[in-house]
C-alpha cells in the first residue's frame, strides 16, 4: 500500500483531483497529471498502474477521512451529528465539484469507478449500521429506526447543500462561509437526533 506522505505520490493524488474535477474523465491525460504534479508520467505506472488506478485512488483518498470518522468515537452520541456533518461541509467544500462527480459516476455511469465507488458506499453503509444499533443500545435512539432510512435522510442532509450550493448562494445572495455551514450542520444535526430519538408516552406523532 502506497503512502500518502510519500511526496511524489501525494502530489499526484492533488493534482489527479484538480484534474478530474475539471474536466471529464476521458479528456484528463496522464501527461497533463504527471505535468501539473512536476513528476515523470512513468510514476502514475509505478504507483497506481494506469490513469484508472489512479482515478479510484484519488477517490478512495478523498472519501477515507469521511469513511473513518465512522470508526472514531465521534458518533458514539447523537450530539456526533453535528460534528460528522460539519466535518463533512469542511471536507467537501475544499474540493466542491468533487460531490458533483460521484454523482456524475453514480448516476449517468459518467467515468470508470462505479462498483468502486458503491464498495466505498457499502462500508458506509455498514459503518453507519453499526453505529445506528449503537446508539439504539445506549437507548439514545429508537429501536424502531430502519437504519437505511436514517442513512439516506443523513446522506441527504450531507450532500444536497454541497450539491446545489452554487444555486443556494445565488439565492441567497451571499457565501455558503464557514460560519454558515457551522449553523447548518448544527441544524441539520438536531434534526436528526430529534427524528430519531424515542418517543415519549403519549407524545403527538
Amino acid at each position: 500500500m502506497n503512502d500518502i506522505r510519500d511526496p511524489v505520490y501525494a502530489r499526484l493524488l492533488k493534482a489527479a483531483l484538480e484534474c478530474f474535477l475539471a474536466d471529464e474523465y476521458h479528456k484528463v491525460t496522464t501527461r497533463a497529471i504527471a505535468d501539473k504534479a512536476g513528476v515523470n508520467v512513468s510514476m502514475i505506472r509505478y504507483y497506481f498502474g494506469n490513469k484508472e488506478g489512479l482515478y479510484e485512488e484519488m477517490i478512495r483518498e478523498t472519501l477515507k477521512p469521511i469513511l473513518d470518522m465512522l470508526d472514531s468515537d465521534t458518533l458514539s452520541d447523537v450530539g456526533g451529528f453535528t460534528e460528522y456533518l460539519r466535518f463533512y461541509y469542511d471536507t467537501m467544500c475544499k474540493h466542491p465539484e468533487f460531490p458533483k462527480l460521484i454523482l456524475k459516476v453514480l448516476a449517468l455511469n459518467h467515468g470508470p469507478g462505479r462498483r468502486f465507488i458503491l464498495q466505498l458506499l457499502e462500508r458506509g453503509r455498514s459503518g453507519g449500521a453499526r453505529r445506528l444499533e449503537q446508539l439504539k443500545a445506549s437507548c439514545q435512539v429508537d429501536q424502531a429506526i430502519n437504519p437505511d432510512v436514517a442513512r439516506i435522510a443523513f446522506v441527504s442532509l450531507a450532500m444536497m447543500p454541497m450539491l446545489l450550493k452554487d444555486i443556494f448562494e445565488e439565492q441567497m445572495g451571499g457565501q455558503m462561509d464557514e460560519a454558515f455551514l457551522d449553523e447548518l450542520a448544527a441544524l441539520n444535526g438536531k434534526l436528526l437526533a430529534a427524528g430519531m430519538a424515542i418517543a415519549q408516552p403519549g407524545a403527538l406523532t
